[in-house]
């Protein structure tokens, strides 16, 4: 429970981080925005260009696309705006690949956060925010340690999701690990195809870290279902399919190993 109820509150702090920069964007962009002012958006950031997200982790949609600084002066310039859940945020990606703080301090450095309308990247540096948002997650980069229900001791720390990032816990968690352990075990998000090839392609190579062995989860009932002996989906309860499931089926089990040995 205390792990989904705010936790140690990494994902907040990430939250913090990233609205930071977002509310950094918005305010360069107004500055200087007074009637008979020159100086104005001195980074020349194109408002149609802004590719770094808000982000508030409730799935609210109705904040997806929303169109912000309709208040007047005082309020900020007029702009479709994006949301995110904060684990979707570039700053998600960034907090689980970091190897450590001087590590963290660069990537946020150089993490391009917008265009100029003539088409030059702006990074967090740029707007001189990077330095803050290090600041903010200076303990949000340090492993969490947790015990599973029968006693072992785990680290749960890292959020990006696998289909907008890299979909794996934190490379600081395996670091640690691995000087605690003979072998450390990790799962990765989204399945072989999605999770797995991006942290050998993604997190080993931006860590150094390297993968001795990978388990692939292979039930009999799945090995059926990819055989085509039922389909079992969302929202279909599970009595509906049980029979097919639960009953003898050799060559559906054979045919669902064609794609067992795929991904081998």
């Amino acid at each position: 429970e205390n792990i989904n109820l705010h936790f140690t509150g990494d994902i907040h702090a990430c939250e913090t981080a990233q609205n930071l920069c977002a509310a950094a964007i918005d305010a360069s962009i107004l500055h200087g925005r007074t009637p008979g002012d020159t100086h104005r958006n001195p980074l020349n950031i194109d408002p149609l260009n802004v590719t770094w997200t808000y982000c508030v982790d409730i799935e609210a949609r109705a904040l997806r696309d929303a169109l912000i600084g309709l208040g007047g002066y005082a309020n900020g310039y007029p702009r479709l705006a994006h949301w995110d859940i904060t684990v979707a945020t570039e700053t998600a990606a960034i907090h689980a690949l970091t190897t450590g703080l001087k590590d963290l301090r660069e990537r946020l450095r150089r993490t391009v956060v917008a265009y100029t309308y003539d088409g030059k990247a702006v990074t967090a540096e740029d707007l001189h925010v990077a330095g803050t948002m290090t600041a903010l997650l200076v303990d949000a980069i340090k492993p969490n340690l947790v015990q599973s229900t029968e006693g072992h001791p785990m680290f749960c720390h890292g959020f990006p999701f696998a289909n907008v990032a890299h979909g794996n816990n934190s490379v600081m968690a395996d670091l640690v690990a691995l000087k605690l352990a003979d072998y450390v075990v990790t799962e990765n998000g989204f399945g072989v195809d999605c999770g797995f090839s991006k942290m050998v392609d993604v997190k080993c190579r931006q860590s150094g870290l390297k993968a001795d062995c990978a388990v692939i989860v292979a039930s009999i009932r799945a090995l059926k279902q990819h055989g085509g002996a039922f389909l079992l989906r969302p929202g279909v309860p599970y009595a509906s399919v049980k029979e097919a499931a639960e009953t003898e089926n050799l060559p559906a089990i054979e045919k669902g190993c064609e794609n067992l040995a795929r991904n081998i």
